[in-house]
């Protein structure tokens, strides 16, 4: 640690372009491959250009990264949880660029003081940015006082383990829809509104222990609040197979999507290139494969044959996966995975107490024939119907698999009428049977005060359930509309109720496969005499052929992202579009550093540009790389009207979407003047360089604790096995390993290696009593 402290200030001096020695010239660039390079000089700065970094700031990003481990490893404890709202700190580098008063969309204008009252307002627009002129803080400055605690309180979250806890989970979504309350167009993506749904129903999931001094490990009703997790992960999984179909996109009833796919989302990754490469039998074979993942599968989420589930398990992580190594969807899939846990259990995961099944007791229980036909039997009606609903065959003479759909839009809309009402159904049967096991490990538990208490616990969790159950189903029946029509009006009534919470939503991702004609790329470009012009290359979305596709996830750059809606449409579909260029030809840092951090990239960081034009292109991935090694071919499109409403603004001819209001900012007060310190101090560093700096770092500590603890040599605590719980009586079944949830606690390991011995009677209190008074 010493050395790279003592090392990091000196890198820009002594190694930098203009320093003594500059490193960048030990890594040029020869003929050999990557691989060969790295083998004969091994350091993971050949991996800098990949993230963005020249080799002086690859090696800052080293010695960062090296003072965080090496601090970390000292003083923090292991590293178990989620960092999704670590991903705060990523909205909070582009806060001041989108929304700031010099920003693209002033997030002032939307709380605007009307004549309604305080409370009113706070009703109608559920925010915490209603506080800030109570506090001396203008919107702005609130937005990035809520981003700054919700970075504190997350990774609290992730080192503490008290603070894994149902408040911080409350306070965190709390922070996250205030913000989304303004975000306009920028926030408003499925998986913003995935994270608010996810981030509520953690609440119900996580564990009550800051306002008592006892926390059990396990309580009777788990079981019900994560059934809706798996009820989440349901109606998002088949929501986005249905909206293929229910759209008439001709690409995904042809199978056809996936040969332009790769090239026309978003922000490709490196691997989407070689996606694209692969034969057009192969991708027409993974639309089916996908079909079948998001449509057909996920109703195995609510079998009750565990080696159904695991298969299901693995195909949505299987999909997960795919996606995050060909395209860049910020923390979408990653959320997603997190969702698919929800159909394991505590025995598959080799957490907690599980009864041991016997592996060699023969001749098998009828139970156990009954489950394995049924399981095959599912298998083959899956292949079955796959062969038949898409024309699967081999044909042995060319050595491929061809496919067709073998039904058609009015076949799939009379199946979709049949079974989703069915579906509901479905659910609330999985949903009554896991109410009511509930109910009987509540009767289970010793002791008539604890019994009570438990069932109090049970009769609010289970109607907050079957709340959240009913509200759901009315964005779930959107995808047909006459099954959302026959729902009680009492349930719509529900999700009017609590719509602007965002509690619930409805998706469907990847509805229409865009660019089939062609990739469509805004390029923007400046001039001084419109004469000369230079095009404003960006840090992530396709621009300059010569750059190949970067690796951004799970950080998000939302203008780039709304540059690629933009291009998909005529520019008044894009308001925004006309306040970026306006802040272009002001010469405004916040919006170029969304543009460029570096400004040695950024063509006009010297003096303005006096005009401003912006032109379609289509961009086409190349077959191969041997030219000069572009990854894209281009052509120049003719798009009069986005090339002209470009040049007006920058005539002035457009007025743009900018708050002229002059601004009441005090510069004196505490809580300002820490803020602006802390936004200058985070101005020169990148999304995906802060994020996986958090990343790395999280993982290097835990692999230091494991290196650590294995040298000390201290051996890992047994598990408990076979023994019974203190507080619910045998007769569980199937839920013996899968009832705490993952959230086994140390105390009973260590109570068992340090021999306390546990009356059968003694009523559960006392044992944790014990414990706390031991420990």
């Amino acid at each position: 640690m010493l050395s790279t402290v003592c090392l990091g200030p000196y890198n820009r001096w002594l190694y930098g372009k203009d320093g003594i020695l500059p490193a960048r010239k030990m890594l040029r660039v020869s003929g050999k491959g990557f691989w060969e390079q790295l083998r004969d000089s091994p350091t993971l700065l050949w991996f800098g250009p990949h993230l963005g970094l020249d080799t002086e700031q690859g090696m800052e990003l080293l010695c960062l990264l090296g003072i965080l481990t090496s601090f970390g490893a000292l003083v923090l404890e292991p590293l178990r949880d989620s960092l999704v709202f670590l991903l705060l700190w990523v909205f909070y580098l582009s806060m001041d660029r989108l929304y700031g008063k010099d920003g693209i969309l002033p997030a002032r204008k939307m709380l605007r003081v009307s004549g309604k009252g305080f409370w009113e307002q706070l009703r109608d627009s559920p925010t915490l940015l209603w506080f800030g002129p109570h506090l001396g803080l203008d919107t702005e400055q609130g937005m990035e006082l809520l981003c700054l605690l919700g970075i504190l309180t997350s990774f609290g979250a992730l080192v503490l383990e008290p603070l894994r806890d149902s408040l911080v989970f409350l306070l965190l979504w709390v922070f996250y829809l205030s913000l989304y309350q303004v975000g306009q167009v920028f926030l408003y993506f499925q998986w913003d509104s995935l994270l608010l749904e996810t981030g509520f129903l953690a609440v119900l999931v996580a564990p009550l222990h800051l306002l008592k001094w006892r926390s059990t490990a396990w309580r009777p009703h788990d079981n019900i609040t994560f059934w809706l997790m798996r009820w989440l992960l349901f109606r998002l999984m088949f929501a986005s197979g249905v909206v293929k179909l229910t759209s008439r996109c001709p690409t995904w009833w042809g199978l056809t999507a996936l040969t332009y796919h790769y090239e026309t989302q978003c922000i490709p990754t490196p691997a989407a290139w070689f996606a694209h490469q692969l034969p057009v039998w192969f991708q027409k074979f993974s639309v089916v494969a996908t079909y079948v993942i998001e449509i057909a599968v996920p109703l195995l989420f609510f079998s009750p044959i565990r080696r159904l589930r695991l298969f299901a398990f693995y195909c949505q992580v299987l999909l997960q996966l795919l996606i995050i190594i060909t395209g860049n969807y910020n923390f979408f899939n990653l959320l997603t995975i997190v969702l698919c846990f929800s159909l394991l259990d505590d025995e598959h995961l080799g957490l907690g107490r599980s009864k041991r099944r016997p592996t060699s007791a023969w001749p098998p229980g009828l139970l156990s024939v009954l489950s394995t036909l049924l399981e095959l039997t599912v298998y083959g009606l899956l292949i079955y119907w796959s062969i038949q609903d898409f024309g699967l065959h081999f044909n042995w003479e060319k050595q491929l698999i061809e496919s067709k759909t073998a039904f058609t839009y009015h076949d799939f809309i009379q199946w979709l009428k049949t079974v989703t009402l069915p579906l509901v159904g479905l659910g609330l049967l999985s949903l009554a049977w896991e109410i009511l096991s509930a109910m009987y490990r509540c009767a289970c538990v010793r002791g008539f005060p604890w019994k009570l208490w438990a069932t109090l616990q049970w009769a609010v969790f289970a109607a907050a359930a079957a709340g959240m159950f009913a509200v759901s189903l009315v964005p779930f029946t959107y995808l047909e509309y006459e099954s959302n029509g026959k729902l009680w009006p009492s349930i719509h009534q529900m999700f009017s109720a609590v719509d602007r919470y965002q509690l619930v939503n409805s998706y469907g991702l990847f509805r229409r496969m865009t660019g089939v004609g062609g990739r469509p790329e805004v390029v923007v470009e400046g001039s001084y005499d419109k004469e000369k012009w230079t095009e404003i290359e960006f840090m992530y979305k396709p621009g300059n052929i010569s750059a190949g596709p970067p690796v951004v996830a799970p950080h998000q750059p939302r203008l780039d992202w709304q540059m690629w809606f933009a291009a998909l449409g005529d520019h008044a579909h894009s308001p925004w579009f006309t306040s970026f260029v306006y802040r272009l030809l002001q010469g405004k840092k916040e919006v170029i550093h969304l543009v460029q951090v570096d400004e040695t990239k950024y063509p006009f960081s010297s003096r303005p540009p006096a005009y401003v034009r912006a032109q379609l292109y289509k961009y086409w991935f190349t077959e191969s790389t041997k030219d000069g090694g572009d990854r894209y071919v281009m052509a120049l499109c003719s798009d009069q009207a986005l090339s002209t409403a470009s040049q007006r603004s920058g005539g002035g001819g457009i007025e743009p979407l900018v708050d002229k209001t002059p601004l009441k900012r005090p510069t004196d007060a505490f809580l300002p003047r820490t803020l602006q310190l802390i936004r200058e101090l985070s101005h020169p560093y990148t999304g995906p360089a802060v994020v996986w700096s958090l990343y790395l770092t999280a993982a290097t500590i835990c692999i230091l604790r494991v290196l650590s603890s294995r040298t000390l040599g201290s051996a890992p605590i047994s598990r408990h096995k076979g023994s019974k719980r203190p507080d619910v009586a045998e007769g569980d079944g199937d839920h013996a390993g899968s009832e705490k949830n993952g959230q086994v606690r140390k105390k009973e390991a260590e109570e068992k290696v340090e021999g306390r011995a546990r009356g059968a009677g003694d009523a559960p209190s006392d044992s944790l009593r014990s414990t706390k008074k031991k420990k």
